[in-house]
């Protein structure tokens, strides 16, 4: 099936409920037997068919019951305001799966494993975001607030610094993983306070992670 042509690459901040070394990526259950998080992405070159998305922002916020391969979870977008409302087209688009082959992106794989989706939120997004020294700080509007830092050691030793590589991976081939924490007072609740964050450049088009 041929999709529009599009591309996202840009520097990814992510908090969810488990442990630092996150089972979901060892393809193993979720540290707490449930998932719940979020993730937002600052566009540094992209397209969505005719549609520059350069300089947009967005973020997704997730949650499952149970391991995510056994679905019934819920999914919110919010898109910053500044986009157009071309580019609030095409980011809902893709976020939610579209214009993308089968279990090709960790997007794709989200909302198919999703049975509620909440109202797509346009909010101002304020992000910074540091991967090589894994610090990042985001506000959305009030709405969903963060922070990333890097891993202490509890012997101490400074900070501690590990990365994941998953060479056929849908979301990521090289993550920064650190401590983060999370409130989101948005359809889908966050109390997260020093669990898994995970720092990342995204390369996705419609057939998954792009040379």
């Amino acid at each position: 099936m041929a999709h529009v042509d599009w591309y996202i690459e840009g520097r990814s901040f992510g908090n969810c409920n488990c442990n630092y070394g996150c089972p979901c990526q060892f393809e193993d259950l979720p540290t707490h037997g449930n998932c719940t998080g979020f993730e937002v992405l600052h566009i540094d070159k992209g397209h969505f068919g005719g549609t520059d998305l350069t300089g947009a922002r967005c973020a997704l916020l997730y949650a499952w019951p149970g391991p995510i391969f056994e679905g019934k979870g819920a999914l919110q977008t919010i898109i910053d305001d500044r986009a157009s409302d071309a580019q609030r087209a095409a980011l809902e688009t893709v976020l939610l799966g579209g214009e993308t082959d089968e279990e090709a992106t960790h997007w794709w794989v989200f909302r198919a494993m999703c049975d509620t989706v909440h109202e797509t939120l346009i909010k101002r997004i304020d992000y910074e975001v540091d991967i090589e020294n894994r610090t990042a700080r985001l506000d959305i509007d009030g709405l969903v607030t963060s922070t990333g830092r890097p891993i202490q050691a509890p012997h101490g030793g400074g900070p501690h610094r590990v990365r994941i590589d998953i060479p056929g991976g849908i979301e990521f081939t090289l993550a920064e993983i650190g401590s983060a924490s999370t409130t989101s007072n948005a359809a889908i609740k966050l109390d997260l306070d020093d669990s898994y964050g995970q720092w990342a450049v995204i390369r996705h088009g419609p057939h998954g992670i792009a040379a």
